[in-house]
């Protein structure tokens, strides 16, 4: 055998190994996943969808199917960008608990210590057609209150596209609370929002840039925005609802007024984020790892134990059957129905639009799921999130 022969042998050897190690190491097809998904497009469900599936290393698989645009006939792609909507919930979470640990606040804080207009609070004693009685509140909202919506806080629609936080909050205090802090559970995007003022105010930048430097740039997250713009308007996934009669049709995105690209309207801390599913991924990956990813450390891990774990007590919370509630995201903690394949205290959280995105600590799994479909009955509830968790359990043990 000459030497060149030899040499040219040596080298194919050598790049069929590296190749092999390559594929080990990199997102993997499993059909029955995208079969899956296939089936919601199939029936009209939605225009299409995105899947990704990740373990505390890196994305095990991803897959896209179906259409992004319906007009226009653009197939949807693996980096398509998406309104999360209350997946932003967590992410917010993550920035309340970063100042914590800090020392800079504590969730046990009254939120009167940061925003004073919340000082004397009434919550509403009993109401009907002709009189609403008011109370004093027996004690003042918490940070933890707003962290597991259980503050009271009522209801309010903005009044412009480019509110700030700080006149939102200044609003929402004026308005008489639907019961006694800590009391009960409901879903509050208002505290969430009141969240992300005590952010400013606490660490002096705005919500947003706050978002970004010690969060979406540290981990890497250079397509979530709550302003998409350029190339990602490109990318943008069009919305879609039920018409009458059957089929899909173009809607508009819930919560968000104006032009998307537009810096001027409000980064919401309750569902204001446009993201996509590698970024999302990239996230509960650094909570799977304890607040750290790739050699960048974000949160303390016992932080993220905290974030993560039953923060609710015994309050009925959430919108499908066995959840609790820790710090801003849901937490299973009684598997069943459409969380039956996931093990007790995962944790996440759904969107408006039936995007959904959980981790399982004791698998080291992370589900994402990104769709934009306005309507839906129960989004946390949906069949799709069913199946498409059904099968990527099946494929990732």
């Amino acid at each position: 055998m000459s030497v060149g022969s030899r040499a040219c042998r040596v080298f194919t050897f050598l790049a069929l190994a590296a190749w092999a190690q390559s594929a080990s190491s990199a997102p993997q097809a499993a059909g029955p996943i995208a079969a899956a998904l296939q089936r919601f497009v199939d029936d009209g469900t939605v225009a299409g969808a995105v899947g990704l599936v990740a373990d505390r290393d890196g994305v095990r698989w991803l897959d896209a199917v179906g259409k992004s645009n319906l007009a226009s006939g653009r197939a949807m792609a693996k980096d398509d960008i998406f309104w999360i909507a209350s997946m932003t919930k967590p992410m917010t979470g993550a920035a309340v608990a970063m100042l914590e640990e800090e020392g800079r606040l504590s969730a046990s804080d009254p939120v009167e210590k940061y925003l004073p207009e919340f000082r004397g609070m009434w919550v509403i004693a009993s109401q009907s057609k002709e009189e609403m009685v008011l109370r004093r509140a027996a004690r003042p909202i918490t940070i933890h209150d707003l962290l597991t919506h259980s503050s009271g806080l009522n209801d309010l629609e903005p009044p412009r596209h480019d509110c700030s936080l700080a006149e939102l909050v200044m609003a929402y205090s004026q308005k008489p609370l639907l019961f006694e802090p800590g009391s009960q559970w409901k879903y509050c995007n208002t505290g969430i929002n009141t969240l992300g003022r005590i952010v400013e105010v606490v660490s002096g930048k705005a919500y947003a840039a706050f978002m970004r430097e010690r969060l979406f740039e540290p981990l890497d997250m250079g397509d979530t925005t709550f302003w998409p713009s350029g190339e990602q308007l490109g990318r943008l996934a069009k919305s879609y609802k039920q018409k009458e009669g059957g089929g899909l049709e173009e809607t508009g995105i819930r919560h968000l007024k104006g032009d998307l690209s537009d810096q001027t309207r409000t980064a919401f801390p309750m569902g204001g984020l446009f993201s996509t599913a590698r970024d999302v991924s990239r996230f509960y990956r650094m909570l799977l790892n304890g607040g750290a990813l790739e050699g960048r450390r974000v949160l303390k891990a016992e932080t993220v134990a905290r974030m993560t774990s039953t923060q609710s007590g015994d309050l009925k919370t959430g919108f499908v059957d066995g959840m609790s509630y820790g710090y801003a995201c849901g937490v299973v903690r009684e598997p069943q129905g459409v969380t039956a394949m996931l093990s007790p205290g995962t944790f996440g959280h759904g969107g408006a639009h039936g995007t959904q995105s959980w981790a399982d600590p004791k698998r080291g799994i992370a589900y994402i799921l990104m769709i934009q479909r306005a309507g839906l009955p129960n989004a946390d509830g949906s069949d799709m999130r069913r199946a498409f968790q059904e099968a990527a359990a099946k494929a990732f043990p």
